[in-house]
């Protein structure tokens, strides 16, 4: 089953998702829209429904937990619930820039690479990382946060150089041009 935007924000209100995190995933998946928009205009074939659904409901998860676990968290929920697997996928994969198996044992996270490797699962990651709560913002202040916290830059810039390098334009510029961006 892959969930419309109301049947996720049902889950959220069933998992006790706050209003901020419902409205953060709305804000998510409008931007993901953008970048699946963009692809489909070029002939790459990406899972819409796929990415709605994973963008809508990638920080379920924080429902229970704030922390780097609420991707582990947000795919067993959804898992649960019979969410198909490319959608559980997504929800998994969306933390950080990923992370690898070495550092997912490091972190007390099953071994497993959460590294986002499909394009619906790189797509719904970019787009969160362009959103602080509900705004739209330059990629460059992910950057900036993920050095203040000493989190992996080069698999942030190389997340968003791997879409760029699909697409054929800067991801973030596209998103910047039809939604609103707070400085």
């Amino acid at each position: 089953m892959i969930p419309s935007a109301g049947e996720a924000v049902a889950l959220h209100r069933k998992y006790g998702s706050s209003e901020t995190i419902v409205e953060h995933c709305r804000t998510v998946a409008a931007v993901a829209g953008v970048l699946v928009g963009a692809f489909r205009a070029r002939g790459v074939e990406v899972d819409e429904r796929a990415v709605a659904a994973g963008a809508m409901l990638h920080d379920i998860g924080r429902s229970k937990v704030q922390t780097f676990m609420h991707g582990l968290e947000g795919a067993e929920i959804i898992q649960r619930e019979g969410v198909d697997k490319e959608v559980v996928e997504i929800v998994r994969r969306h933390v950080g820039a990923g992370i690898s198996p070495g550092e997912a044992k490091g972190l007390g996270l099953p071994p497993f690479d959460y590294i986002p490797r499909t394009l619906e699962e790189r797509i719904v990651c970019f787009a969160d990382k362009m959103v602080d709560s509900t705004r739209v913002r330059p990629f460059e202040k992910e950057v900036q946060r993920f050095v203040a916290k000493g989190h992996d830059v080069d698999r942030l810039r190389a997340l968003k150089r791997s879409l760029e390098e699909e697409l054929g334009e800067d991801p973030e510029t596209l998103v910047l041009e039809k939604l609103k961006a707070t400085p």
